[in-house]
């Protein structure tokens, strides 16, 4: 447990924010399965692209449990405020700011992991975004930019003084994107020279990981990104291990049925049903791989065009797996 500005997460696992992941039908069933808190996928700062339905999603919440943590991504310190106080007047509670983005789509606008090659720009960002709200502001990044330009250490000091309320280090450099073992020997620095809650985050895939990692880094929480595609119940196996006893027995496979469809129908909801079955066909991949399901399993459903047909197939590899 421990506390960003005037909200207690409860539990010290987090979800990662992720694009094309993380939408409002995945923040609930993680939350609902012990996800400590969960963050909208990376929102650009630039508000004259939030008419299309992508950032219309992106700023959806409806249903959501508190708080509600928006990320925003961007390059200019005024246009990164703007978009924080509109975030605001959304519904967003928690205001996080994107510098670990290691996309080159990003880092080409010089936002995201970009960001930390100039620390005085750094420094303006935060300022300003902190000034422009009154709820607090997180910040996520990596411990530099490569293995020869790691300075998470200088821009945590930075965040720290300007106000920033929690900070999320992915423990790689821009350079490393997803490569290699992850470094957690910058993130114990950093925890041992900051007061503001840190979060780790790379690699956590299984409870063994998350507490070896909060023990070897002295950090408040761990975050989860790629170990929960398809595994929503990795929130529920690393919190109980930490101590969280008001979570339920680990899923039993009827519990996972439910919740595979429970997802789809949310995705059928929030999308539409065209758009919704498309988006389901890359969250089944994930899910059989949890489930023990075949590629061929796979196959049979991308094949499905229609809500009731994918349903279906999910009810009946559940109660006869045909596709081994």
């Amino acid at each position: 447990m421990f506390s960003i500005g005037p909200y207690t997460i409860e539990s010290q696992v987090l979800l990662a924010p992720m694009a094309g992941v993380t939408d409002l039908p995945f923040r609930k069933i993680c939350r609902n399965y012990g996800a400590g808190l969960t963050t909208s996928e990376m929102l650009t700062s630039d508000t004259k692209l939030w008419h299309s339905s992508k950032s219309h999603n992106r700023l959806a919440f409806e249903g959501e449990r508190a708080p509600i943590s928006v990320q925003i991504a961007g390059s200019e310190p005024e246009q990164m405020a703007n978009a924080a106080r509109q975030c605001v007047d959304r519904g967003a509670q928690i205001i996080d700011i994107n510098m670990g983005c290691p996309a080159k789509k990003v880092c080409r606008k010089l936002a995201g992991s970009a960001l930390m090659r100039d620390e005085a720009l750094v420094s303006n960002i935060l300022d300003q975004v902190v000034a422009a709200v009154d709820v607090p502001v997180t910040l996520k990044m990596r411990t530099g930019w490569d293995t020869e330009n790691k300075n998470a250490l200088s821009i945590a000091k930075i965040a720290q003084s300007a106000g920033i309320q929690a900070l999320t280090i992915h423990g790689r450099t821009r350079s490393c994107r997803f490569k290699g073992i992850a470094e957690y020997d910058t993130i114990a620095e950093v925890c041992a020279n900051l007061s503001i809650p840190i979060i780790a985050n790379g690699d956590i895939d299984n409870s063994e990981k998350a507490r070896q990692v909060l023990k070897s880094t002295g950090a408040d929480a761990v975050m989860v990104g790629r170990a929960a595609y398809g595994n929503p119940w990795i929130f529920t196996e690393i919190a109980k291990s930490l101590g969280n006893k008001t979570l339920a027995a680990t899923p039993t496979n009827e519990i996972k049925k439910h919740t595979i469809e429970q997802h789809f129908k949310e995705l059928y909801r929030f999308y539409g049903e065209g758009k919704g079955v498309r988006i389901a066909r890359k969250h089944f991949a994930w899910y059989s791989q949890s489930i023990g399901q075949s590629n061929n399993a796979v196959k049979a459903f991308n094949k499905l065009t229609c809500p009731l047909s994918q349903l279906e197939l999910v009810d009946a590899l559940f109660d006869r797996p045909i596709y081994h």
